[in-house]
């Protein structure tokens, strides 16, 4: 014991003389590090992890610190950006270090970028490593051996799987080209390569790749023609590649058959899809489950569902997703109800269906509306135990706002956790397709002030959809101008909802602006613009927009036909009509419910009541809306008796009547003065629970009145509840009264209206026609006086001709037309010729 103590005090002695006797020095400036120990230093500071130690020396010490490794002075870094520096700045110190003798006994400094001398490959290596600072899994590709390096890169170019991680991947494609032997580069990492290029969306870099392929295989070509049958542009290259892989003499697999089959779905090309599904089985694919459900997908897509189902029926052992493309073929080409047929199958044969099962089937319950069946699915939901996702929650809230039931539909939104902008705006259209604005614009609001998700294009059209009903100015104009800071004004999709809006105001100026805007119009929004048109009373305009609709190549539909034939009637236009007509069987149209219900109509307002009722005929079933349609024709033209028995004929087809039908039989009836008749359809209209509008009122006022039957007649408006706000009632009234000479009661209708406004203008010429069919003629000088005095503007009376397919409109004095020169020429020399017959007859 004595002597290993005798020890440790003369080493501690020799090593205080060292220190004072050697020759003094400069100090170098070393950074900061901990306190060291003589002869081994800091490297009692270092665990069996050093680099957790130095972690945590550096915690106190800062990024740069040194330490006394026994007679080794070493600085670390810890900091990336300090790294980065140092790789920059001291790249040759740092590569011209001395290679301790273990790693040149295993070979370590040949492939380790840490040992590498000043070389070019020592500055790709360097400026790789600087650029991608500082990924764990591509640092350790500069420390292992090369036999492990080629997995070890595939497995990071697996992870580069976004249009994002392009940059990265172009890096480790530079890494691959700069520090893996050439003898490493086999097709199985070129494939890798391949399909990173292709997952980033750089399907150039994918091809050059592809091209620059020594030897290619069959993954090879999956991969590219996986990567073309993404995009509709380049579909019809993967049909390139598939010959091009025959031609190699390689065989396809199932990877390359599925991709073909989504081409040619995208494509919709059922002729280019069977031709593959021959293929299929030729090469022996047409038991592959992945193959057979990519069948399914293109027919149900090309719309050949009896190819989808023969191949559905070949699929011996069906799972989930079998299932469900088939349902969603259906669904696809709005066969909805053979789609839930499968649905029913499904579930029958015991299969459970999953969360995609669920949410098309409850989207299908929406579009039919069909309420119950739609809470039928959402008990089996429950029932199964299957997780709700949120879209499968989104498609229960659409499915019940939809079927117009937002009580539940907000039960189910309110048990959403984190609702996103798809469940918003279910909400707010739930709310806008009943008619209840305030609620919508309460959803609005709140979505706003949650600040999680911006209102879209969807969002704007159904509040603008839902506020539509209201002033303009009270809620439509302020969106308007949010939409137009948003820059959605220019969408067709919200831009037409706005154009609709505008119309339901009254402003077509607006309408007419905002269609301007929209650059690329589609049928929907010229449809818009005709129908709007047609709601104002502006037949013209509805007309001149069908006609610039079909010049410009957009599809018309079942709708716009029915708008255009409406403007049609309306003008009482017959040879714009047949045109329309003959377009609707070029289409195939004329045979649809509703452009017959226009037809109908057009042809019996025009005069043409043989093509109308042969129309009507023809229709297996017409609907009441051809009916009334006939009616309103009949009743048009004074013609009761067809009336009452189109009457009959309604009733014997089980339709119930509406309140438009009896304005139609009660008027035929006031014009050939079927007063019995009259009296009969009032009580059956009464009986059947339609409350009477002003329209059938005055009806049944002018019925009466014009049978002389001008008690009844006044006690009918009096009974009415509209007798103090409805002033034609009392006019009608009026007017009988001037046929029948009854002074004092009309009077009496007079001072009823002039009570109520004392300003209407045609109540005073009324009653003054009165007077003078009296004999008043002193009352008839006043009222004349007064009617001058109160300067009542009379709207000009217009007139119209059609030329070929122009409607030309005149009214007084009316000097806007651009031939007007030409035109007052014509009718001076044709009353020169007028004046001139005149007198020969003389």
């Amino acid at each position: 014991m004595g002597l290993i103590l005798y020890l440790l005090l003369t080493i501690t002695l020799l090593q205080t003389l060292h220190s004072i006797l050697r020759p003094t020095r400069t100090k170098s400036k070393l950074p900061p590090g901990p306190t060291q120990l003589p002869v081994i230093g800091n490297l009692l500071k270092l665990s069996n992890k050093p680099h957790r130690s130095m972690a945590e020396l550096a915690k106190t010490h800062g990024p740069i610190m040194s330490l006394k490794l026994g007679q080794i002075t070493a600085v670390v870094i810890s900091s990336p950006a300090l790294a980065k520096e140092v790789l920059q700045k001291q790249d040759f110190a740092f590569s011209f270090r001395t290679i301790p003798n273990a790693l040149q006994a295993c070979d370590q400094h040949k492939y380790s970028a840490l040992w590498l001398p000043v070389s070019d490959r020592w500055r790709s290596l360097r400026k790789i490593m600087t650029s991608n600072m500082f990924s764990v899994d591509c640092l350790l590709l500069f420390f292992m051996p090369p036999s492990h390096v080629s997995s070890s890169l595939a497995t990071l170019l697996q992870k580069c799987a976004s249009t994002t991680a392009l940059r990265k991947a172009r890096q480790l494609h530079a890494l691959l080209l700069t520090s893996v032997p050439a003898t490493l580069h086999s097709p199985f990492l070129k494939n890798n390569v391949l399909s990173m290029y292709s997952r980033c969306g750089s399907l150039g870099d994918s091809r050059l790749m592809f091209d620059k392929m020594p030897q290619r295989n069959t993954v090879s070509f999956n991969v590219l023609i996986s990567a073309y049958s993404r995009s509709t542009r380049l579909a019809l290259k993967c049909i390139k590649l598939f010959v091009q892989l025959v031609n190699e003499g390689l065989k396809p697999n199932g990877s390359t058959f599925t991709s073909l089959l989504q081409a040619s779905s995208l494509l919709e090309d059922s002729i280019l899809g069977s031709t593959v599904h021959t293929h299929v089985i030729r090469c022996g694919f047409s038991g592959n489950t992945s193959v057979q459900t990519s069948l399914l997908g293109m027919y149900s897509n090309c719309g050949d569902l009896e190819s989808a189902e023969e191949v559905f029926s070949s699929i011996v052992e069906k799972d989930s997703m079998a299932w469900n493309s088939i349902i969603c073929g259906y669904m696809k080409n709005d066969k909805i109800a053979g789609g839930l047929q499968f649905y029913g199958k499904m579930m029958l044969c015991g299969m459970s269906p999953t969360q995609f099962t669920y949410s098309m089937v409850l989207n299908a319950c929406g579009k039919l509306k069909d309420h119950a069946f739609g809470q039928l699915v959402h008990t089996r939901l429950i029932v199964s135990g299957t997780p709700t996702d949120l879209p499968l929650r989104n498609s229960l809230l659409d499915m019940y706002c939809r079927c117009r039931d937002t009580h539940t539909a907000f039960d189910v939104f309110s048990r959403i956790e984190n609702p996103d902008l798809v469940s918003w705006n279910s909400m707010i259209a739930g709310y806008s397709e009943r008619g209840r604005g305030e609620e919508a614009m309460v959803m609005f609001v709140q979505l706003q002030q949650m600040g999680f998700d911006k209102p879209d294009e969807y969002t704007f059209a159904a509040i603008i959809a839902a506020t539509g009903a209201f002033p303009a100015s009270d809620y439509g104009k302020p969106l308007h101008a949010q939409v137009s800071k948003t820059g959605y004004e220019r969408n067709v999709y919200v831009g037409s909802t706005l154009i609709s809006m505008y119309f339901n105001n009254g402003e077509s100026d607006c309408a007419q602006n905002i269609f301007s805007l929209i650059a690329e119009k589609d049928a929907i929004l010229w449809t818009e613009m005709i129908t709007g048109h047609c709601r104002m009373a502006d037949g013209e305009n509805a007309i001149r927009f069908f006609r610039g609709m079909s010049q410009q190549g957009q599809k018309i539909d079942s709708f716009a036909l029915s708008s255009a034939l409406s403007a049609c009637a309306d003008l009482v236009t017959l040879r714009q009509g047949e045109m329309i007509h003959c377009e609707a069987i070029k289409m195939g149209y004329d045979i649809e419910i509703s452009v017959c219900g226009s037809l109908i109509d057009m042809y019996a307002k025009t005069g043409k009541l043989q093509a109308a009722e042969l129309i009507i005929f023809e229709i297996g079933f017409p609907d009441l809306k051809c009916w009334n349609a006939i009616l309103g024709g009949y009743s048009h033209h004074g013609k009761a008796d067809e009336a009452l028995k189109v009457f009959e004929e309604i009733l014997k087809h089980s339709l119930e009547p509406d309140q438009v039908t009896f304005v139609f039989l009660l008027s035929a009836c006031s014009h050939c003065g079927f007063v019995d008749e009259g009296k009969f359809l009032w009580n059956c209209m009464r009986e059947r629970g339609l409350r009477p509008l002003p329209k059938h009122y005055s009806c049944m006022v002018s019925l009466l009145s014009r049978a002389g039957l001008f008690e009844e007649a006044e006690e009918m408006i009096l009974e009415s509840p509209f007798s103090g706000n409805y002033l034609d009632l009392w006019r009608t009234l009026l007017s009988s009264c001037i046929i029948s000479n009854n002074l004092e009661l009309g009077v009496r209708a007079a001072e009823r209206v002039l009570s109520i406004d004392a300003d209407d203008g045609a109540t005073h010429i009324l009653l003054t026609n009165l007077y003078a069919a009296a004999g008043k003629w002193d009352e008839v000088t006043r009222m004349r006086r007064k009617i001058r005095e109160l300067m009542f503007d009379k709207d000009p009376g217009l007139s119209w001709v059609e030329v070929i397919d122009s409607i030309h409109v005149f009214s007084s004095s009316d000097q806007s037309h651009p031939e007007i020169d030409e035109l007052q020429g014509e009718l001076k020399r044709l009353k020169g010729n007028m004046m001139g017959l005149e007198r020969d007859e003389i």
